[in-house]
């Protein structure tokens, strides 16, 4: 008699999810601070006909570690 062992850990349905919308909608992933994201009013605007109403739209410059950048500054360098 032989026993045999269960595998006892959940899939990662969120990880799944992700990566299957991401192959998709590739144009809808987003670099966060946490890594990649998907960018629902992107994803919201994909799957319509017609322009969807999000954020107010407007002019921004992102990069990976801006939030770090902006701590750092704001934080760490000192005051005068």
């Amino acid at each position: 008699m032989t026993i045999e062992k269960l595998d006892m850990h959940s899939p990662d349905l969120v990880n799944e999810n992700f990566e299957k919308l991401a192959a998709l909608f590739p144009n809808c992933v987003t670099e966060t601070a946490e890594g990649k994201a998907i960018n629902f009013d992107q994803l919201k605007q994909e799957l319509s006909h017609s322009v969807v109403e999000g954020n107010k739209e407007r002019y921004r410059l992102e990069w990976p570690g801006k939030r770090e950048a902006i701590v750092t500054a704001t934080y760490l360098l000192p005051k005068h």
